[in-house]
């Protein structure tokens, strides 16, 4: 029997990939093949439909009778019978396949996204064999197939006094046509998926068999017109898996258990306004290591904007400009990281030194889709990639007190010295430590800090127009965010000790709001102070690499009486809740399918997690490449084609950011994105940039200026008496949201981290 090829239309939805692995496991051998439903029109794709043994047509936003939404789909069901296959439809699939034969499209009274259901059906046809099934519902549309003679209905839900009886699976009755409504790929659908996949491929091939229906050979010419077999990565020559590391990591080593890390800092910079600084954090679990990025005057600094056809590469002494050409800013970076590979480093150490900072939520809007530009009041001014290279490090385990000195530089045993000294000396007296971090605040120059949070009336307003395009059919799941603005005075006085507004900003968020993944990152112009709880991505060196992701959705504020049964109720108990993080889930692991393949698993599904002010509901999903797919750039490619994060924008995630552009008038910029670090070893761990305050430092002087850029060298610290900074906050907003209580949800975010500033708004 030749090998099973597939093909898969996908409608730009975000689950795609899941769909994909199911019909790998249901149909054994299969090869799928991915185009969009825009790619080609009916008439190019039909002289090929021989090559295929069946086509999968996947779900999507929108209705399907929009033709911007449907695409080449409302043409497939109407091809001649000389070019006929078995065709299975999921939800939009479905959706589609019984208008066109005379259904009739409705929505739903209550919508159902992200639900799990019980299916009726008769045990035939792709059902035949199967017993309960328990499945997940996206959709807010409907069919009602009376009167539709060619469609015959097979199973169906009860929603009782909600929507009644509703449609959940059809076959057309002379075709070789089957549909489901639910989803048949989602983590949570048991008994409805594989078995159903495997009865469509056994229809499929006695239709087939009966029609003496032959699959031709596999020509090159049908990929060049389809593209390759999924998964399929890019190669960019310069990350060769057969490159060898040319740079050996130093180390020194050291046990100093609890270690005054904030002491470390200041002994370090930390409090040099006008220095740069790179701190990443574990100051909560489940964090464990902590990394201290040690520059000197030689450190790089990398900085991009979206849509500038350069790169800025700055020291303290020097600036130059590296054009792009033909390359993306991702290829760009994949190719410096390569060159400075390394080896030897401590294999239990996950940093050994690399490249530390932020991408912004914009850089991976561009990777998913074009947006109208936003008018220059309303655009970041923050970089969309700033990054240093860190070549110096200091890396603090908690769990062991272990503390690693290391270095990438050949014969730095000088600075390796130095440090350990310093070391030693922030460990022998702590009594030397800095003033209190209240202290600082209290004694804090010129007025209170001004807080400028969003207007209620206006968020309220966008919500009930995200629900809008929920009841629509236009996505899912849509995460709403608006900006808080603080200003604060910029210099603080301790008479003798003078304290930087940013650094003591940090340590005050680290002590009330500590989090696993806490940074301080100075980086000018931009200046960045985090507490987020929400680790995006990390994933460990190859050849054995690991990726996960650790989404959070759902946030219950801690109060008297809000003990962990209480908040497992009103979390893990809430329809809403589970709904909200079971759609993120399954879109993560779209994400990571659509990279890495197969091997992708979900090892903790909804689980209450502690943190220092609030309780909130995680998940993790994890994958691990194959051994060919193993090589020192994948981790960079799975964060390339995850941004912006899922939990950040909703799904299906195109039509998503789409949505929300419109809804929100401002870029996001740094807040939504990600920070952490890409390892000179291949590893990596990217947070969500939320619970995270930052500002943009003006320029240095005119006297100042880069010759080769025109750039200034320097932050002007002293141009104005205030700092202004931003912070995000937001919620998942779903068909069951109440409005009252998503606002009240992100001002409890937004709280979290005003405390920092002695200002909360309530």
């Amino acid at each position: 029997m030749p090998t099973p090829r597939i093909l898969l239309i996908d409608s730009y939805d975000s689950f795609t990939f899941n769909l994909a692995s199911l019909c790998r496991r249901a149909i054994p051998g299969c090869k799928i093949h991915i185009i969009k439903n825009d790619a080609l029109t009916v008439q190019e794709l039909v002289p090929y439909l021989h090559y295929f043994s069946a086509i999968i047509v996947g779900p999507g936003p929108g209705s399907p009778d929009v033709a911007e939404d449907i695409g080449i789909v409302k043409d497939i069901w109407h091809i001649s019978e000389d070019h006929l296959l078995p065709i299975f439809g999921v939800c939009l699939g479905l959706q589609s396949l019984a208008i066109e034969f005379g259904a009739i499209l409705k929505r739903l009274q209550v919508v159902k996204h992200g639900q799990i259901s019980e299916i009726m059906h008769g045990g035939v046809e792709i059902f035949k064999g199967v017993g309960e099934v328990l499945a997940v519902r996206y959709h807010s549309l409907h069919v009602e197939t009376q009167g539709a003679e060619d469609i015959e209905t097979l199973a169906w839900a009860d929603d009782g006094d909600e929507n009644g009886r509703v449609v959940m699976a059809v076959k057309h009755k002379s075709k070789p046509f089957w549909a489901v409504q639910y989803h048949p790929e989602s983590v949570c659908t048991d008994g409805g998926g594989d078995e159903v996949l495997k009865n469509f491929w056994r229809l499929a091939k006695n239709w087939s068999a009966i029609r003496r229906y032959t699959v031709q050979a596999w020509h090159a010419s049908v990929e060049g017109l389809v593209g390759p077999a999924w998964p399929a990565l890019p190669l960019n020559p310069d990350t060769s898996p057969h490159l060898t590391p040319h740079t050996e990591v130093h180390t020194r080593t050291l046990v100093i258990p609890g270690l005054d890390l904030p002491r470390l800092c200041e002994a370090l910079g930390a409090n040099e306004e006008n220095a740069d600084f790179a701190l990443l954090e574990s100051a909560a679990d489940p964090g464990r290591f902590t990394i201290i990025g040690c520059l000197s005057e030689y450190t790089p600094r990398i900085t991009y904007a979206l849509g500038d056809p350069h790169v800025h590469i700055r020291t303290r002494a020097d600036c130059s400009i590296e054009q792009l050409h033909s390359r993306d800013i991702w290829q760009w970076l994949a190719s410096f990281m390569s060159a400075r590979r390394a080896q030897g480093g401590y294999p239990d150490v996950p940093f050994w030194g690399g490249l530390i900072g932020f991408l912004s939520y914009e850089v991976g809007v561009a990777s998913l889709t074009t947006l109208r530009p936003r008018t220059p009041d309303k655009r970041s001014p923050h970089p969309d990639v700033n990054l240093v290279f860190i070549e110096r490090s200091i890396v603090l385990d908690r769990a062991s007190g272990r503390v690693y000195v290391q270095s990438l530089t050949p014969n730095d045993n000088d600075w390796m010295d130095a440090t350990v000294a310093l070391l030693g000396k922030c460990a022998s007296n702590p009594a030397a430590s800095t003033p209190p971090i209240d202290a600082c605040m209290s004694k804090r120059q010129g007025s209170p800090p001004s807080v400028v949070i969003p207007d209620r009336e206006r968020y309220i307003a966008n919500i009930l127009r995200a629900k809008e395009h929920l009841y629509a059919g236009d996505s899912y799941e849509l995460c709403l965010t608006a900006p808080t603005r603080v200003s604060v005075p910029k210099v603080l006085n301790l008479g003798s000790n003078s304290c930087s507004t940013s650094w003591d900003l940090y340590k005050i968020l680290r002590s009330r709001n500590s989090a696993p993944h806490s940074a301080y990152l100075r980086l000018h112009p931009s200046t960045f102070v985090s507490s987020s709880p929400e680790r995006f991505l990390s994933y460990s060196r190859p050849p054995n690499s690991t990726f996960q992701l650790r989404p959070i959705k759902g946030t219950v504020r801690k109060a008297p009486g809000i003990t962990r049964a209480v908040a497992e109720q009103l979390l893990a108990g809430s329809v809403k809740e589970v709904a909200e993080n079971l759609m993120i889930v399954d879109l993560i692991r779209h994400d990571l399918h659509g990279v890495i393949g197969d091997a992708v698993d979900v090892k903790q599904f909804c689980k209450v997690e502690e943190y220092q002010t609030v309780w909130q509901l995680v998940s993790v999903i994890e994958g691990k490449p194959s051994p060919e797919q193993q090589r020192f750039d994948l981790g960079w490619e799975v964060l390339r084609r995850s941004l912006p994060p899922g939990s950040m924008t909703g799904a299906p995630k195109k039509r998503s950011v789409e949505i929300l552009h419109d809804l929100e008038d401002h870029d996001r910029g740094v807040y939504s994105g990600v920070f952490g670090y890409w390892d000179v070893g291949g590893g990596g761990d990217w947070s969500v940039t939320i619970r995270t305050c930052f500002k943009y430092e003006a320029r240095g002087d005119a006297n100042e200026h880069c010759e080769v850029c025109d750039c200034a060298t320097s932050a002007d610290a002293t141009a104005t008496s205030n700092d202004m900074w931003t912070m995000g906050a937001g919620g998942a907003i779903t068909a069951l949201s109440d409005p009252e209580a998503e606002w009240e949800e992100m001002i409890v975010k937004v709280e979290s981290v005003l405390r920092a500033f002695e200002a909360a708004s309530a």
